[in-house]
């Protein structure tokens, strides 16, 4: 019997190896156990998404509905740790089941994170298309100096002084205009 499995695509979940060392002693003597707890080793270390579906409880109806009802799974680090079951059970289909119910783990949250990453890249385009329209935009605005009808040319260019600039804005609306004060402001 082979403990060994082909993981075609290195991103999923898969199993490699039945940890022999965690096997009961008496395998194969007449003092054997009926049914016991096998540790398989994953071929890398499952995500707690991952380790949620493992334990979750469409897998425990999926188990049952494949005809191992009495089989339950726990994870210990990097190791699947299959309850009530034994090596023949394994190796007579269990292992399959386990393995498919693994790589279906694998795909559907991997399709997930990229629907999650593809969505996020969008906003993050969106976002990018709207700073560079804001900035054109802003980059958009001039500010240019214009003579006033009557003005003389050649003083067009000049600032205006202060009190001539904000008598123009008196018409402008927006606040009512407070009168200026003359006298100082004395704490």
């Amino acid at each position: 019997m082979s403990t060994q499995t082909h993981v075609t695509d290195a991103s999923l979940l898969g199993l490699s190896s039945v940890l022999v060392g965690s096997l009961p002693a008496t395998l194969l003597t007449t003092a054997a156990p009926d049914r016991y707890t096998v540790e398989a080793v994953f071929t890398r270390r499952p995500a707690p998404d991952e380790v949620a579906e493992i334990i979750g409880e469409a897998t425990q109806h999926g188990l049952s509905r494949a005809g191992y009802p009495r089989v339950t799974l726990s994870v210990a680090d990097r190791r699947l740790v299959i309850h009530d079951t034994t090596l023949e059970e394994l190796r007579d289909g269990l292992a399959d089941a386990l393995s498919s119910r693994l790589s279906e783990i694998s795909t559907h949250l991997r399709r997930a994170q990229e629907a999650t990453a593809t969505a996020l890249q969008g906003v993050a385009d969106r976002e990018a298309e709207r700073a560079a329209a804001v900035a054109a935009l802003a980059e958009s605005v001039t500010f240019t100096a214009h003579p006033h009808d009557g003005d003389n040319p050649e003083t067009a260019d000049q600032a205006p002084s202060d009190d001539a600039q904000g008598s123009s804005w008196d018409s402008e609306g927006g606040h009512e205009r407070t009168p200026r004060r003359e006298e100082p402001i004395v704490p």
